[in-house]
């Protein structure tokens, strides 16, 4: 078996040693007689695996006792509904920057559920496409807002925030969906922080939110239940059944990660395999980065030819010679390298290698 270099954005490739480990106890789990996709949500044996994983992720993230951890469904954009249904509840105002697709669903959904005059946009980067992280007024910020919103990193774009936004009281609420486990993040500086899984932290169909306390409890009038996040926290995620095996392949990934050094590690790794990826970027002649400065991500890498034939001969050849998921998104076209955490430095240098060539032979 050959396995390509997976490129995508998500769902995106998994470490290997998570994979074999998980094909090992497919068919059986320790000594339960079964595997973990077939288990009973309600079982002993179960439990035991989710509260490994809260505790693992506690641990490698620094996550303080007064935050509950909720493993839920519906991907991070049911959580663009949840959010303002949860905690747009004393003033029924919100501050939001528009720095992409997913930020500005965000905003978009908190303006349906609680009126346009209450969603303030303190900044976009709309007038760019995306491709850079505004400077922010403060003095546009609602000091009385109820939370304040941002995507810290940017898949589609590949931009990310280099320093958080100072909301003095206000919960600063951030989607992490593609940036999560990457580095060390500061839990106590945010209200909430929400993550799609599919991207560092294992398969599609899990969603973590990490929430401060305090923001549990006070959920608008006429919320479903499966939409409040008190429902989840009184029920350690077992309201309804969870995602089981999303959760558990998590509790493999964070073994790894804690494997691999931690945060800290993943960190010093994930600046290793970008650094290779910009300097050719910055250097070649024919493939441009479309983020410039402090501004550029770690785990998403845009980049183009300027020639849309090209970039389609590009695509085409990458993904024949095992670089696979390399095109850009619909909406900007060009192509894209997601390279997440499971992304071995020897797929990047494999990769640069590869358009190094091609540029060479298409001059």
């Amino acid at each position: 078996m050959s396995r390509v270099y997976n490129f995508s954005a998500g769902p995106a490739t998994l470490p290997e040693e998570v994979l074999k480990k998980a094909a090992d106890q497919m068919l059986e789990y320790g000594d339960s007689g079964q595997s973990v996709m077939e288990m009973s949500h309600r079982s002993k044996e179960y439990q035991a695996i989710i509260d490994e994983t809260e505790a693992r992720l506690r641990k490698v993230m620094n996550i303080p006792d007064n935050y509950k951890v909720l493993f839920l469904q519906g991907g991070a954009s049911s959580q663009f509904a949840m959010i303002p249904l949860n905690l747009m509840n004393k003033t029924g105002k919100a501050d939001f920057v528009i720095t992409g697709q997913w930020a500005n669903k965000a905003y978009q959904e908190a303006c349906k559920l609680c009126g346009e005059e209450n969603c303030n946009v303190v900044a976009s980067s709309k007038d760019k496409t995306f491709s850079y992280i505004p400077k922010l007024d403060s003095s546009k910020f609602n000091p009385t807002a109820d939370y304040f919103h941002i995507c810290q990193n940017n898949t589609i774009y590949g931009t990310k925030w280099a320093e958080l936004p100072n909301t003095g009281n206000v919960p600063l609420v951030a989607d992490l969906s593609s940036c999560i486990l990457s580095e060390p993040v500061d839990v106590s500086k945010y209200g909430m922080i929400y993550a799609g899984a599919q991207k560092n932290m294992g398969p599609a169909g899990l969603t973590v939110v990490i929430i401060r306390e305090d923001l549990i409890g006070n959920a608008k009038e006429g919320t479903p239940t499966m939409f409040d996040y008190e429902t989840h926290a009184k029920n350690g995620s077992m309201y309804n059944t969870p995602p089981t095996y999303g959760i558990y392949i998590l509790d493999l990934v964070l073994e790894w990660v804690e494997n691999k050094g931690g945060l800290e590690a993943m960190k010093e790794i994930n600046e290793k395999k970008a650094s290779i990826i910009y300097n050719f970027l910055d250097g070649s002649k024919m493939f441009n980065a479309t983020v410039q400065g402090e501004d550029r991500s770690l785990m998403n890498v845009p980049f183009v030819t300027g020639n849309a034939d090209l970039d389609a001969k590009f695509v085409a050849e990458a993904k024949a010679n095992g670089f696979i998921n390399i095109k850009g998104h619909r909406s900007v076209g060009g192509m894209r390298a997601s390279i997440y955490n499971a992304m071995p430095i020897e797929g990047v240098e494999k990769l640069v290698q590869f358009m190094a060539k091609f540029e060479s032979e298409n001059q």
